[in-house]
């Protein structure tokens, strides 16, 4: 059981430098609102506490939760998807926009890291020193029994900086020919598909239909779910089902036709939704009896209506997910070890170049993941 009790509160000073104290360079999220709040600049390397260990970040991922904590998408005065309320400008400053509390500015984003292992904090043990490590993300706060959780990036600083510290109980060394680009992919799109399949209890024997398969999340869940056995229908923008299909999907769909005329009713087993919006009413409609449906997003939008009776009368589960269960990360380094999982990069940005990498990502024209590189340290 990881104990968290460690996890330092914020310091408002620490990224004031003070005389003669060794920086390195970060991106600040100084609060809600455009590009303009993301700040390139120096600040002072983290030590590492009492059962913490600083990593030296070599790639860290880009994904769509820290653009939306940028924006305070997660308040409930927000109706709209990420891509809506991005072009409006600037998000709303308030209280409810981050994942748990209100979120921390200024402090550093960056959800996925794959790290080298340079200091442990005193009395802390883990991989040894040069070690390269992936960072747990999602961390559950009173162990796995209870889902109080916090993550990095959204709760503390994280890994768009040169170095990060973290705590100890969430590195895991791995081992494989993957670079540290293809690494940072995985933690946090991977994570989480990992756990919506797990907590569906998804096998050989379901159907399986997973939208916004193009995407990050989406792209995983098709690997994940083709590992486990289960017959896929992805649903993709017309331009990538020839890539999604490449994953393994069964069935692709084209994104925007009728999903009442292209599949069934009643004929799916699982439902992976992260796009929600005005179609959740149709999936609930195409699944079986005893069905569940998953989701840990909204990227079309958090507000839908469905016919409860589709609910109650076939006996569905809807199962929200976002704390992730003991077994996901740990899993996921087997499968990378094993080579049961295909790294998916999209392209890979200069940390300093960070508003452009966002603005491509919610272009929504790329297939993969994007990742930021920080400039190299010189030893």
């Amino acid at each position: 059981m990881p104990n968290l009790t460690y996890l330092r509160p914020f310091n408002p000073a620490r990224f004031t430098r003070q005389s003669g104290q060794p920086t390195m360079k970060a991106v600040v999220t100084t609060g809600n609102g455009g590009y303009d709040k993301l700040e390139y600049r120096d600040v002072p390397i983290p030590v590492p506490a009492p059962g913490e260990v600083l990593l030296k970040v070599l790639a860290a991922g880009v994904n769509n939760t820290e653009i939306n904590t940028r924006l305070g998408w997660y308040s409930s005065s927000v109706e709209g998807g990420t891509e809506q309320l991005s072009q409006a400008g600037d998000g709303p400053a308030s209280e409810d926009g981050g994942w748990n509390e209100s979120t921390p500015f200024p402090f550093i984003q960056g959800t996925d890291c794959c790290g080298e292992v340079v200091a442990w904090g005193p009395g802390t043990n883990g991989p040894a020193i040069g070690k390269r490590v992936l960072v747990r993300a999602c961390m559950r706060l009173n162990g796995f029994d209870s889902l109080d959780n916090i993550w990095m990036a959204s709760d503390f600083d994280g890994a768009f900086a040169q170095y990060v510290t973290v705590p100890a109980s969430e590195v895991f060394e791995i081992h494989c020919d993957w670079s540290d680009v293809e690494l940072a992919t995985i933690p946090c799109a991977y994570g989480t598909a990992e756990n919506m399949l797990h907590r569906a209890g998804v096998t050989s024997a379901d159907r399986l239909l997973v939208t916004g398969a193009s995407g990050g999340v989406g792209s995983a869940v098709v690997q994940l779910a083709k590992r486990r056995g289960a017959h896929v229908i992805a649903v993709a923008g017309e331009r990538k089902l020839d890539s999604v299909r490449s994953l393994g999907a069964d069935q692709v769909v084209a994104r925007g036709l009728d999903l009442a005329v292209q599949i069934e009713d009643s004929s799916v087993d699982v439902v992976i939704d992260n796009v929600a919006g005005e179609q959740v009413g149709t999936l609930l409609k195409l699944m079986s009896r005893g069905g569940r449906y998953a989701s840990s997003g909204a990227i079309a939008g958090p507000i839908t209506t469905i016919d409860m009776r589709d609910f109650y009368l076939k006996d569905l589960r809807m199962i929200g997910c976002t704390a992730w269960d003991e077994p996901v990360f740990p899993n996921l380094i087997g499968y990378i070890e094993n080579g049961e999982l295909r790294p998916l990069v999209a392209k890979a940005f200069e940390l300093q170049d960070i508003a452009t990498a966002q603005q491509e990502f919610l272009k929504k024209t790329h297939f993969g993941n994007f990742v930021l590189v920080p400039p190299l340290i010189r030893e």
